[in-house]
């Protein structure tokens, strides 16, 4: 191959996995995976691996797990429970060499150099092979892969073969590998495939061109066939052979809708320009992506490189363009939560995209809005008003989180998330707010972030129930510390609950003074009157929040301080391999202080407004010891606040045991895919944390407060329809703020106002 672009040798911007380990290799190839938020495709080996088939022998370790995704493509496959997920497409990468009529593959022979190499500076993925087949011959694969940031549609393989003998008879196979595929094929043709999914009714279609280059000269196929091409030709030492594929995709989410014509016509667009084209709009795409997001940290290389694979995956996952899908638990990267949606997405991820791609972050929340009909059904289910968004959440907004599942002993386990995870309500108008207070897109909020706002709001209404104490409180719910079952007055909860009315309350004013029209309209739509609206103002006073006027501590939830106390410091845990549920057993962990993940801690980093410093301070010092960090999403809450309480050493120790969880050579959970909500928190903690950010307020505000060891940290922000460049330096007492897009704006840092004007 003629390297299009050749490969970076930066550090800073390059991840390299040397070798071939397959107790290793299906993390690699998540964390090596390459998307654009509507396409996603693992790191798997084009070349040099047989077929994969579903099998049910569950004790063999498959040595490649070859994924392409498409955003949206769920279907309900033949499971107990039965459980929509995001269903594999074919794999269109797959490419089969044979020399003299022997399959080139990696487990024959001597391999004498594998390495891949991922460019997160332009989502690009190389691979080189060097492999002595059982025969004697030398052969070299390089191959060069993409999803294009610029046309989403589209993919991209570049693939060079090379032998070191002549006279060798090649057979090179270009196909599309269907087995395991959960869809009926509807038509296969040369360079076109049409699937449907067999219950949602949705369809697929996948064009794909091959084309080889011997000797600078096209090479006619010897044989072609439905999504198939074949090559044959004798080698002469040294010459390579180039193989360019281009693949365009389309989905449809009714039966009547035909995704072919989408396809093809942007496959023969993609045809006309050619590869190369298609991988300069890539690379420059990118390189905006980049301007506008990227984090850059002196004096910690491995943080600032963390940070920048964190980024790279955020902004692999979102698609500005596609209001109706969102972002799962692993993005599209593995087979992990079966791509199902939950709180992550708009606790932990938008963000990232709210200060860094306003577009995304509106297409994210549009996802929400779009599933308020399942949301307001769930809450009627439940005997509430409102709406209470599903904790598990695929394309329809219905709860798909089962009820129960078969645990490890072949036993039925009851699931109550789905029922007590409620918080999720108001995490979705959290991150709604936020939006809103971020960018003052108008149209948004009248369009879609106030009916959300408004239907939380009376779902949290109708749940807290008035009891004999002249509070309001909301019993038998799950907090974010999932180790504790039907808890009463969950903090996290609660308080969460309260800020939703309020909030709600506060945009019913906004829209009666600046949108009267609309608030007509609205109001009429929704049947809100003065009597629902005084009960709101009543259940923000009187809504148990648990927390103690002495002391200013706040009680996890009602009963917590008389559980067992535990010191998770002892050695028997401090040294354990097992998360603490298993370690204590379920029902001695409903008994004890131990917690999950950030619960109260989490409250601290959403709302830090509702609380003094010395609140802060205490509550992070007393839930901080007790904390197991059993979630993936739990130390980088921990990273945030601790940064903002003053603890840098603890909150540091946070923010790189955070940035290795997926880096980490022994980071066997990645298989399923990354932890892009922990991806998103790292970005979190780096940037309302350390660097002091705030987007909530009036202004555009910080106060950094850097790490002993950084010389410097660098970050670009959006605001209101402006973009910023801050540079803190000095520990955070000096910030450089350049206006580079945008009218004249305040900026606060550390509480002293300055006029920002254009550059």
């Amino acid at each position: 191959m003629r390297d299009p672009l050749p490969p970076t040798n930066d550090p800073d911007w390059v991840l390299d996995a040397p070798g071939f380990d397959v107790f290793r290799e299906h993390g690699i190839e998540s964390r090596f995976a390459i998307g654009n938020g509507f396409l996603g495709v693992r790191a798997s080996r084009t070349v040099g691996r047989g077929p994969t088939w579903t099998t049910w022998q569950h004790s063999l370790i498959w040595a490649s797990w070859p994924r392409t995704y498409v955003a949206g493509l769920f279907d309900t496959p033949n499971t107990e429970p039965p459980v929509p997920a995001l269903v594999p497409v074919a794999d269109w990468l797959r490419v089969v060499i044979q020399l003299d009529g022997q399959t080139l593959l990696l487990r024959r022979g001597e391999t004498q150099s594998h390495e891949r190499k991922l460019d997160m500076k332009r989502g690009l993925l190389w691979v080189n092979w060097k492999q002595r087949t059982p025969a004697g011959i030398v052969v070299q694969v390089r191959t060069l892969r993409l999803v294009s940031q610029a046309e989403r549609a589209l993919g991209l393989l570049f693939l060079s073969l090379e032998l070191d003998h002549d006279g060798v008879e090649v057979m090179l196979e270009a196909s599309f590998e269907s087995a395991g595929v959960g869809m009926r094929a509807m038509r296969v043709e040369e360079e076109l495939g049409v699937w449907h999914t067999s219950e949602s009714g949705k369809g697929l279609a996948m064009a794909g061109s091959a084309v080889l280059t011997l000797e600078d000269y096209v090479r006619t196929p010897s044989a072609v066939g439905p999504l198939r091409r074949e090559w044959r030709w004798r080698s002469v030492a040294g010459q390579a052979a180039s193989l360019e594929r281009l693949l365009a995709a389309a989905r449809t989410d009714t039966p009547e809708e035909d995704p072919a014509p989408l396809a093809t016509a942007m496959l023969r667009r993609a045809k006309a320009v050619g590869g190369g084209a298609v991988l300069a709009a890539h690379t420059a795409a990118w390189a905006t992506r980049w301007q506008l997001s990227d984090v850059a940290i002196e004096g910690d290389k491995e943080l600032d490189r963390g940070l920048r694979f964190a980024i790279y995956h955020l902004n692999s996952a979102a698609n500005p363009e596609d209001p109706r899908v969102s972002i799962g638990a692993r993005g599209l990267t593995g087979d992990a939560y079966l791509g199902h949606v939950f709180w992550d997405t708009d606790i932990y991820l938008l963000p990232f995209y709210i200060a860094t791609w306003p577009e995304a972050a509106r297409s994210l929340l549009m996802y929400r809005y779009h599933t308020l009909a399942g949301a307001r059904a769930k809450a009627r289910r439940g005997g509430w008003r409102g709406a209470l968004f599903a904790w598990e959440s695929a394309d329809t907004g219905e709860e798909t989180t089962p009820d129960q599942v078969i645990g490890p002993f072949g036993l039925p386990v009851d699931v109550l998330s789905g029922k007590q995870e409620q918080h999720i309500a108001s995490d979705v108008a959290y991150a709604v707010w936020q939006y809103w207070r971020a960018t003052g897109d108008v149209a948004f909020l009248l369009e879609a972030g106030a009916e959300i706002l408004l239907e939380t709001a009376r779902f949290w209404a109708s749940r807290a129930k008035l009891e004999a104490d002249g509070r309001r409180h909301i019993r038998g719910v799950i907090g974010p510390d999932e180790y504790h079952e039907g808890v009463d007055d969950n903090a996290y909860t609660n308080i969460l609950a309260r800020w939703n009315i309020a909030r709600a309350l506060e945009l019913v004013g906004m829209l009666r003074l600046r949108w009267p029209t609309r608030w007509h309209e609205l109001g009429a739509q929704l049947g809100l009157d003065a009597p629902e609206l005084a009960l709101w103002a009543e259940v923000v006073a009187t809504l148990v929040t648990g927390q103690d006027s002495a002391t200013g501590l706040i009680e996890q939830f009602a009963g917590f301080h008389q559980l067992a106390p535990i010191d998770l410091s002892q050695p028997e845990y401090a040294s354990r391999k097992m998360p603490m549920d298993v370690v204590l057993g379920h029902d001695a962990t409903q008994r004890t202080q131990v917690v999950k993940q950030a619960d109260v801690v989490a409250l601290l980093a959403l709302v830090p407004e509702e609380f003094d410093a010395t609140t802060r301070q205490l509550n992070y010092s007393h839930y901080e010891r007790l904390c197991s960090h059993g979630s993936s999403l739990s130390r980088s809450m921990h990273a945030l606040v601790g940064a903002r309480v003053g603890a840098a050493e603890l909150a540091l120790r946070y923010l790189k045991e955070t940035a290795a969880l997926d880096l980490s050579p022994n980071a066997a959970d990645s298989a399923g895919g990354v932890h892009i909500a922990a991806l998103g928190g790292l970005w979190q903690a780096v940037v309302f944390g350390f660097c002091g950010l705030s987007l909530g307020g009036d202004k555009l505000a910080l106060a950094p407060a850097l790490p002993a060891d950084w010389q410097s940290a660098t970050l670009r922000v959006c605001w209101h329809g402006r973009r910023v460049k801050l540079r803190i330096t000095g520990g955070g007492r000096d910030v450089e703020a350049t206006l580079e897009a945008g009218e004249a704006m305040s900026l606060v840092v550390h509480g002293v106002e300055r006029m920002l004007q254009p550059a």
